[in-house]
């Protein structure tokens, strides 16, 4: 396959196999999850547990793609997205339940640090706008997921639901197995178990000591964090603030739809300006509109405060992976990427719990004020580190 074929195969596969993971994930899994009894805490739980995968698994994953080649990791990567669906219906029990999340979430987790790897090997010289267009296709699925699960659920039942999300991943699964992902990989001929250990462990400890892939992924995770504070508390501002629960769905959809469209763009503007400029400048987009949303009741402003972090999400986004991939050696870009993911998961995971402690001894206000705070001393911290470096440089 031409490398444009391959680009678009990889595209193809993360529309399809992240819309049948994201049917699952919102609004459907807790709805089911309540359906069998499930209490706040536990839907908490059991929604952030596929998470939890990613932050152990996603950085030996992607090391393994350093030694095996991409093309292994992604069979089993849309594996594990194609297959699980099926089962939910088959769970009558909580535990059973957030068992299979865990084991569901060995498809981002597997997936996600390999697919950037390939892209950012298939475009070395326009990474920002490839990896910008790829995400923006991955979040096609945050987009349309969640609306084609809450109809279906609402029309048919969270079977039908389930049967259609496992339809999508198998549709994934049968275009990447048809056809044969065309892309140079660095091989290894290790063989046994304990060498295989070592150079995956050898490849994340030279990661580990990569001071801009480590700051470069640490201002994704302070994104997330307020990522994951919007997520679970901006439904409960907006409801105290007055607004119904369709005008909250709309503030989210705003944010996706703003971010999807601002992707591609720019990851071709951060080509020709730089990734170090665009990733300060969103980190300070994504503080200063989100310290604003606990400001207002006034639903037109929250649409544009919302439709302003998804912007800024978009404009570290499409710079961050970019550039952790410049700052990677060829043979440790797997890793670099799974270094990137494993950080800013913890920071997904960690935001609604942060977020929640201080709402419950603070008010919304001040704990979005304190969240910001994070996103602008990462942004701060990212400047002292790269201060002095050239913008785009490849390594430490």
């Amino acid at each position: 396959m031409t490398t444009s074929r391959s680009f678009l195969l990889v595209c193809a596969v993360g529309i399809f196999s992240f819309i049948s993971y994201n049917m699952v994930r919102m609004p459907v899994l807790s709805l089911f999850a309540e359906s069998l009894g499930a209490s706040p805490e536990r839907i908490g739980l059991i929604v952030s547990v596929s998470t939890l995968t990613g932050v152990f698994l996603k950085l030996p994953s992607g090391a393994l793609s350093d030694i095996y080649g991409r093309r292994l990791l992604l069979r089993i990567g849309v594996v594990a997205f194609g297959l699980p669906p099926f089962v939910y219906p088959f769970i009558t029990d909580l535990d059973a339940l957030t068992a299979l999340r865990f084991a569901h979430g060995f498809a981002t987790a597997i997936f996600a640090p390999s697919a950037l790897a390939t892209v950012a090997e298939l475009y070395r010289e326009r990474r920002g706008a490839a990896l910008g267009t790829y995400t923006a296709c991955t979040q096609s699925g945050a987009l349309l997921g969640p609306f084609i699960g809450g109809y279906l659920v609402y029309a048919a039942g969270f079977q039908t639901a389930f049967v259609t999300a496992g339809i999508f991943g198998c549709v994934g699964m049968v275009l990447f197995y048809s056809l044969q992902l065309d892309v140079a990989t660095p091989q290894s001929e290790a063989k046994g178990l304990g060498v295989v250990l070592s150079e995956m462990w050898k490849g994340v400890a030279v990661v580990a000591r990569n001071r801009i892939v480590l700051i470069t992924s640490m201002t994704d995770a302070a994104k997330m964090i307020a990522n994951g504070a919007l997520m679970a508390f901006l439904p409960l501002y907006g409801v105290s603030a007055g607004l119904n629960p369709g005008e909250v769905g709309l503030l989210f959809s705003v944010q996706s739809f703003t971010s999807f469209f601002s992707k591609p763009i720019m990851g071709r503007v951060s080509d020709r300006v730089g990734r170090q400029p665009l990733i300060l400048i969103g980190l300070l987009i994504c503080a200063g509109t989100f310290v604003s949303i606990p400001q207002t009741s006034i639903f037109g402003i929250l649409l544009a405060l919302s439709a302003g972090f998804g912007f800024g999400e978009a404009v570290v986004s499409s710079s961050s992976s970019a550039l952790v991939a410049d700052s990677s050696e060829f043979k440790r870009l797997g890793a670099g990427m799974g270094m990137q993911g494993t950080i800013m998961d913890i920071g997904h995971a960690s935001g609604p719990l942060l977020a929640g402690v201080l709402i419950a001894n603070l008010s919304y206000g001040q704990a979005f004020a304190i969240i910001a705070g994070i996103q602008l001393a990462a942004g701060g911290v990212f400047w002292l580190v790269m201060r002095g470096r050239s913008t785009g440089s490849v390594m430490v």
